[in-house]
């Protein structure tokens, strides 16, 4: 939590100026239908978010050393807080995993109430086995147990000893996140929206059938991901902790060109062959029971939520778009051949 919240304050102008939030619901990933309400907060509602995070990373975490009970209160605000935000985006299983240290915070006296305590219930049942290990005869040391304490001495000098260029990372000010300094990968550098998105872009995949991609009557048709902003008309999805990995990188792709994310020109090449396993991660085939496309295309457009009780709300919209330009220009199978043997990859089609 703090390493995020020091990525943040040391990131974009925005979490100093407190208008972060003002973007992220629109702009995350993947929103969700909460998402959508949430953009349209007050601002001061937002403002209030933002304080409201910097507390929660900056200074909470400080907590865990100051005695039981604001260690049991770091613990269920870093729970509440994930909830919050499992509720208002689709981050994966992101949050869900953040939850799990927190759950280290809280002692036997902080959960008991959780459990059964009459006669026969699971607190009776583990205080009778404490009772019984107290007025039996300590267990006399073994080499198993003197080799079990080493390694675990060992194991904790190897963490200590890890975690050092980690917490260096953390004090300083070129701070990077989400990376390891080691091989091994057993301690490693998290963070999260150290810069936020001031506007969301889609990548739009769409095909023809038409044997001229230049031609004015072509009719492109507009492939469907599963969840990824798209259909105008479609209700944001709520999968979390599920994740959609395609979605979520047309995301990235979407921030660069695409020659810096070859692999959307091998998903067109798979769309042109019609191919059922790329085909399987999407939510609509606009070619389904037909002939597969001869052209795919991607166009770029720039997204927004529409206004709750706006025109385009009432017309079923949750989106409005504006096209930006072509992502990369039309495709057939007979351009890809070249291009996919350059790289070696398999031949998307027939010979």
């Amino acid at each position: 939590a703090l390493g995020q919240g020091l990525i943040k304050i040391r990131g974009d102008r925005c979490w100093q100026d407190l208008t972060c939030m003002d973007f992220h619901y629109e702009t995350q990933p993947v929103p969700n239908p909460v998402a959508y309400f949430l953009h349209r907060s007050p601002w001061w509602f937002h403002r209030f978010e933002t304080l409201s995070n910097h507390f929660l990373e900056l200074a909470v975490p400080f907590c865990v050393f100051l005695g039981r009970r604001l260690c049991v209160l770091h613990g269920a605000l870093q729970i509440l807080f994930q909830v919050v935000l499992i509720i208002s985006g689709n981050l994966s299983f992101l949050n869900w995993l953040t939850i799990v240290p927190s759950l280290a915070c809280f002692d036997d006296a902080t959960l008991g109430p959780l459990f059964p305590s009459g006669p026969g219930g699971l607190k009776d049942q583990v205080l009778k086995m404490q009772e019984e290990e107290a007025r039996g005869p300590s267990a006399p040391r073994t080499y198993g147990c003197m080799a079990r304490r080493l390694v675990n001495l060992a194991l904790g000098v190897l963490v200590a000893g890890l975690s050092v260029p980690v917490v260096l990372n953390l004090l300083s000010p070129r701070q990077v996140m989400n990376s390891s300094f080691h091989s091994l990968r057993i301690v490693n550098t998290y963070g999260a929206f150290g810069s936020i998105t001031k506007e969301r872009t889609e990548v739009i995949l769409q095909g023809t059938a038409s044997p001229n991609a230049s031609a004015p009557d072509a009719e492109w048709k507009d492939y469907e991901f599963k969840c990824k902003p798209g259909n105008l008309w479609r209700r944001p999805c709520l999968i979390s902790p599920y994740h959609y990995r395609l979605d979520w990188l047309m995301w990235f792709a979407a921030f660069q060109t695409y020659e810096h994310n070859e692999w959307i020109i091998h998903l067109a090449g798979k769309l042109l062959a019609n191919d059922a396993q790329a085909l399987s991660l999407l939510a609509l085939n606009p070619f389904e029971g037909r002939a597969p496309p001869r052209w795919v295309r991607g166009e770029h457009y720039r997204y927004k939520f529409s206004r709750p009780g706006g025109r385009h709300a009432a017309e079923g919209k949750w989106w409005i778009r504006k096209r930006l330009g072509p992502y990369f220009p039309p495709l057939s199978l007979q351009d890809l051949k070249p291009y996919f043997k350059s790289r070696e990859w398999p031949d998307p089609g027939p010979e």
